[in-house]
């Protein structure tokens, strides 16, 4: 829709059928089916972000891994409608996941993408079609809404450009950007998620061209130690969490300790700066392992409050802990919102430590299931 309420599709290339902005009173039936698929990771915040005000912006600024093996796939195909509204409806969506049905997710997602008309005007002139599969659990603690939603947003930002003929596989950091910024949108670590190897979200005096509205490239800052970083989580639960991600940022809200939370996390973050660039493996083991377990005291410091670990996630914690101190090799924990367990060491030190998973911590995972999980290179487009 234009400015001004004129019910016209939008302006279309009569010769090629795609959308061209310079176009008026077109034929809506020389509009084409378009489709794209994307692969996008999950992530594992180091400096955690846990609090948020506005639309999706965070309290404090956060870094993170970009996964390899911890993906969403999202096929997004939209194909004509008739005709459109004149105004801004729900959008016409059919959802699957995992191939079936999923009503609470299809909610969620129709009213993002009726929320994202404006930005993406072809979401009013197409009825969509979305089925997205995930690698590993669903709401278990592995951050499934930054796959899910990155995904999503990659798919509309690449419908963008096919709709507009400028498509041609090569992205730009402009293209990454907005689709950070999109992703952002639809849930606030996935903003993190479109770039490889690592990303930092949020405002900081280190780096000046750090954003709320979107996260940058981490890559440059890390030392060889940490790249392709290896990541095994554990997973001691399947179950859907007690309390969701979305509420438990809401509780932030209310949390004593929330002011000295966001100013903590931000000298955790510049100390992690100096660490990630100089390859401290102690130091990187004793501060990730501090923004994990200051992560669940702030929910079990909420009112209501909440515990998402388990028996079994401190069961694992604590035997990291002693391996690592009778054999002095650098392996440490992170978590998530959740009760699973990141296993994270360099690589030269997979054998022993994947043995010792192996050996010690794989009887305390749910029929010794894990993913043997390391940093990568960000999405990929699907064929």
């Amino acid at each position: 829709m234009r400015e001004g309420g004129e019910n016209n599709f939008a302006d279309i290339d009569l010769k090629q059928g795609i959308y061209n902005p310079q176009r008026r009173n077109f034929n809506p039936f020389t509009m084409q089916p378009v489709s794209t698929t994307w692969i996008s990771p999950s992530n594992i915040a180091l400096v955690k972000y846990w609090g948020k005000y506005g639309t999706q912006y965070p309290q404090n600024p956060s870094v993170s891994f970009t996964l390899s093996k911890s993906v969403s796939t999202t096929t997004f195909a939209c194909e004509p409608l008739a005709k459109t509204a004149s105004s801004i409806n729900e959008v016409r969506m059919d959802f699957t996941f995992e191939g079936k049905p999923n009503e609470q997710f299809a909610r969620k997602i129709a009213s993002f993408l009726t929320s994202m008309q404006t930005e993406f005007p072809f979401l009013s002139r197409y009825e969509v079609k979305i089925d997205s599969h995930n690698s590993f659990p669903h709401s278990s603690g592995i951050a499934s809404s930054a796959s899910g939603m990155s995904a999503l947003a990659l798919c509309l930002c690449t419908i963008e450009q096919k709709l507009s003929g400028v498509f041609t596989g090569n992205f730009d950091a402009q293209f990454w950007q907005k689709a950070s910024r999109i992703a952002r949108l639809g849930s606030g670590s996935a903003c993190r998620s479109v770039y490889p190897q690592a990303a930092l979200w949020g405002e900081c005096s280190l780096l000046p061209h750090a954003s709320q509205e979107f996260a940058i490239p981490y890559e440059e800052y890390l030392h060889p130690v940490f790249k392709n970083f290896n990541d095994t989580i554990l997973i001691v639960s399947q179950s859907e969490k007690s309390v969701s991600s979305r509420a438990g940022h809401a509780l932030m809200q209310g949390n004593p300790y929330a002011p000295v939370r966001y100013a903590q996390a931000n000298q955790h973050l510049e100390k992690l700066h100096t660490i990630l660039q100089t390859g401290n493996l102690e130091g990187f083991i004793e501060l990730v392992e501090l923004e994990a377990l200051e992560l669940h005291a702030l929910m079990m410091s909420s009112t209501p409050s909440y515990m998402l670990m388990q028996p079994n996630t401190l069961a694992v914690i604590n035997l990291i802990r002693q391996f690592r101190q009778q054999t002095g090799l650098p392996v440490c924990f992170t978590l998530d919102a959740g009760p699973n367990v990141h296993v994270l060491y360099p690589h030269q030190a997979t054998h022993a430590v994947s043995a010792f998973i192996k050996e010690s911590l794989l009887p305390y995972c749910v029929n010794e299931y894990c993913i043997w999980d390391k940093a990568g290179n960000g999405p990929i487009l699907g064929t």
